[in-house]
């Protein structure tokens, strides 16, 4: 399996196909046809995701392939409570956040793909949106600072950025995948985007 590169920044849990439950049954059965189907519906969702935490297109294309792998393998514990889709986002967000703590190089994302409120800053919004000479000698620097800013972040509450300023996931999907109810998701993105916010201030008044 290969994963395609990430194509849309605004991913949202797709719509169920009617045949859906109709491929699960059939790859719980060892249908690698059905299951192969699965995997081309939902891989570049699950590979998006993968990156914008490793930001390393090799680590999420292993990670991915290693979660649909997984996937498969404990298809016969998979008991239908929540769609396939979320199941397996679980699935590989929880590999992500393992394979997170053994890697020891920082995360870089990019500064373009992250929403965090940037319009109450107004010296940010004009530094990462002005094509001006500020912004060209600025931008390299400000990168560095918000990776810095993010590996300040704790696994969950980087993760819940990731997965709703980045990935555009709901409070709900995101409850589902990380297992939590809606509350805590709210609380740690609150609080995810109110530290980087206060982080990059700091460096921008410094400047």
């Amino acid at each position: 399996m290969i994963m395609a590169e990430p194509v849309d920044r605004n991913v949202t849990e797709p719509s169920a196909p009617t045949d859906e439950d109709v491929l699960v049954r059939r790859a719980r059965k060892g249908d690698l046809a059905a299951y192969d189907e699965l995997v081309q519906r939902y891989q570049e969702r699950i590979y998006a995701t993968v990156y914008h935490m490793t930001s390393n297109h090799e680590d999420a294309n292993d990670l991915a392939q290693e979660s649909f792998i997984k996937a498969f393998q404990a298809l016969k514990s998979f008991k239908g409570g929540s769609s396939f889709y979320t199941w397996l986002y679980r699935i590989a967000v929880n590999k992500t956040i393992n394979f997170l703590k053994q890697r020891k190089n920082r995360i870089h994302m990019s500064l373009n793909d992250l929403d965090f409120n940037a319009e109450h800053d107004p010296d940010l919004i004009a530094l990462i949106s002005d094509k001006t000479p500020r912004r060209e000698a600025g931008l390299t620097e400000l990168q560095e600072k918000l990776n810095e800013a993010l590996m300040k972040l704790s696994e969950p509450h980087r993760l819940v950025v990731v997965l709703h300023d980045v990935q555009g996931l709901s409070h709900d999907e995101i409850a589902k995948v990380m297992n939590c109810n809606i509350g805590t998701v709210r609380s740690r993105l609150f609080y995810a985007r109110q530290q980087l916010q206060a982080w990059l201030s700091d460096y921008l008044k410094a400047t």
